[in-house]
C-alpha cells in the first residue's frame, strides 16, 4: 500500500490494511536535525524520506498578503482596534491569498496522487489572536466583542471561498482546525465564549467539509481533554497532538469517546532515556492503538535530545506497533 491507500483506510474505516501509517504529524526541529547530522545523518537529508514515513501533502489555506506588517514580537499581534483591523484587511481575503491557493493545489494535482490531501484551516480562535496579539485577544473577549465576531464572520466567509478552490481540484481527506485554543491547565476560555465566538463559526464550516467526506480534526495544543465535548457538539471528528505533559491520557480518552479519532500521544520526553523507557511508552499507548482510530505519533515536534540512535529504536518500534496492533484484513 502507498501512504494515500493507508491514511484512507485508517480515516475511512474499512478495507484492507497492511498497517497504520507510519507518521509523524509535526516536521522536526532544526536543532533537533543539526544534532542529528552531528551524529551522522547526512546533512540536506530530506528527513521524512530517511525515516521512510508515510507522507500526506499538507495545504495550510493561505489569508494574508506576503506584505502584511510583522508583530513586533512574540505574540504582540499587529491590532489593537475595529479602526486597526479595517486597515489591515487590505492585506487579507485577498487575490493574493487566492492564487497562492491555486499554485498550492495544482502542484498538489499534478505531482503529489500518492499522497492524502491534508488542508488546514486557522481556526476562530487562533486567528482573532494572531491579529490581536495573546493579551489584548483574551481581553477582547470583554472589551470588543463585536471585534472578534467580525473577525471570524469575515474569516468564515474567506474560508468558505477557500474551499470552493480546493473542491475544484481535488477531495481532501482530512481537513483540520489549527486552534491551540488549551494550555496545561485546560481551555484558555469559557465554554460560554466558546458558544459565542466559536462554536457557530465551525457549525457553518464543519457541514460543508462533511459533505465532501473529510474527517474533520482539530489541532490544540495542551490539555484538550476537557474541551472535546465542546468540540463534538461542532462535529469535530478528531484532535491532535494529545500531548502528555499536559496530563492527556490517550485510553482515557478513548474510554470516553470510543469514536473519535486521535493523533499523537506519544510523550516526546522519553526519548532521551534510553530503548527501555522508549517501549514502556509504546506499551502505555498499546491499548489504543488496538482499539482503532488512533495513530501513534509524537505528541509534539521531536527535541533535541533524542539521539539518532533512540529515534532510530522508536522509528522501529512505531512500525512493529503499527503493523502487529494496526493492521486490518
Amino acid at each position: 500500500m502507498n501512504s494515500r491507500e493507508r491514511f484512507e483506510a485508517f480515516f475511512r474505516g474499512e478495507g484492507y490494511m497492511d498497517r497504520l501509517p507510519v507518521f509523524e504529524w509535526a516536521g522536526w526541529w532544526d536543532k533537533t536535525v543539526a544534532a542529528w547530522e552531528a551524529q551522522g545523518m547526512p546533512k540536506g537529508t530530506d528527513v521524512t524520506e530517511y525515516w521512510k514515513m508515510d507522507r500526506d501533502w499538507h495545504i495550510w489555506l493561505p489569508i494574508r498578503n506576503h506584505d502584511i506588517p510583522r508583530e513586533k514580537s512574540f505574540g504582540s499581534g499587529i491590532i489593537e482596534t475595529a479602526e486597526d483591523y479595517e486597515n489591515i484587511k487590505k492585506y487579507l481575503y485577498t487575490d493574493v491569498a487566492f492564487d497562492d491557493l491555486h499554485r498550492a493545489m495544482q502542484d498538489y494535482v499534478q505531482n503529489k496522487s500518492d499522497r492524502p490531501c491534508w488542508i488546514t484551516m486557522e481556526g476562530f480562535f487562533w486567528f482573532p489572536r494572531d491579529l490581536l496579539g495573546i493579551e489584548n485577544h483574551l481581553y477582547a473577549f470583554y472589551d470588543d466583542p463585536e471585534l472578534i465576531l467580525q473577525i471570524n464572520r469575515d474569516l468564515c466567509e474567506f474560508h468558505k471561498k477557500c474551499l470552493e478552490i480546493v473542491y475544484s481540484y481535488t477531495t481532501p481527506l482530512i481537513a483540520n482546525f489549527a486552534e491551540d485554543m488549551s494550555y496545561n491547565n485546560g481551555p484558555m476560555c469559557s465554554r460560554e465564549m466558546y458558544d459565542q465566538f466559536i462554536l457557530p463559526f465551525y457549525k457553518e464550516i464543519v457541514p460543508i467539509l462533511k459533505e465532501h467526506n473529510a474527517t474533520v480534526m482539530i489541532d490544540t495544543d495542551g490539555n484538550v481533554e476537557p474541551l472535546i465535548p465542546w468540540f463534538l457538539d461542532a462535529g469535530i471528528e478528531g484532535v491532535f497532538p494529545l500531548e502528555r505533559m499536559a496530563g492527556v491520557d490517550v485510553n482515557r480518552v478513548r474510554a470516553q469517546y470510543p469514536d473519535f479519532f486521535m493523533l499523537g500521544g506519544f510523550d516526546k520526553t522519553v526519548l532521551h532515556k534510553g530503548k527501555e523507557a522508549i517501549h514502556a511508552e509504546f506499551e502505555r499507548l498499546r491499548p489504543a492503538i488496538q482499539s482503532g482510530r488512533y495513530l501513534p505519533t509524537m505528541d509534539h515536534q521531536t527535541p533535541p535530545d533524542a539521539s539518532l540512535e533512540n529515534y532510530a529504536y522508536y522509528r522501529q518500534l512505531l512500525e512493529e506497533y503499527c503493523t502487529k496492533y494496526g493492521a486490518r484484513k
